[in-house]
């Protein structure tokens, strides 16, 4: 549960640096709330919604998708993070509230802003296992 915790936090950070650098990706509280507590909260549930659709979604495509990751030296998997990524922002613009993607463009680049921010995140803050 800790863990799970801590992933969450990270990605929430992950999102919200993701949303103050590439333009065209911005997070929508609750009717259009930008105060501190209803922006927080919906970090919070954005980040749930990525680290769910990451975790099941995304597993699958990649375990699908391997060979064609091979084959195209790994970029195919900037483009399935940036389809990801726009799965989350339709998830979101479902319950009326989270993740707003402009267009593929600004996907693309907040796939790979948010993945290298949250691979920094992971090295700094997730704890050792001891090996």
């Amino acid at each position: 549960m800790r863990k799970f915790l801590l992933s969450t936090a990270l990605n929430a950070v992950a999102l919200w640096l993701t949303t103050v650098l590439v333009a065209g990706v911005t997070l929508v509280g609750p009717g259009g709330d930008q105060k501190f507590w209803g922006y927080g909260v919906t970090l919070l549930v954005t980040a749930l919604i990525f680290g769910v659709v990451n975790g099941t979604i995304g597993r699958v495509v990649r375990f699908l998708a391997f060979p064609l990751f091979i084959i195209t030296l790994g970029f195919l998997a900037l483009i399935v993070n940036a389809l990801l990524l726009l799965l989350v922002s339709w998830f979101c613009s479902q319950i009326g509230f989270g993740l707003e993607i402009k267009d593929f463009g600004a996907a693309f680049w907040g796939a790979i802003v948010l993945s290298i921010v949250s691979w920094l995140l992971g090295v700094i803050f997730r704890p050792s296992d001891g090996k």
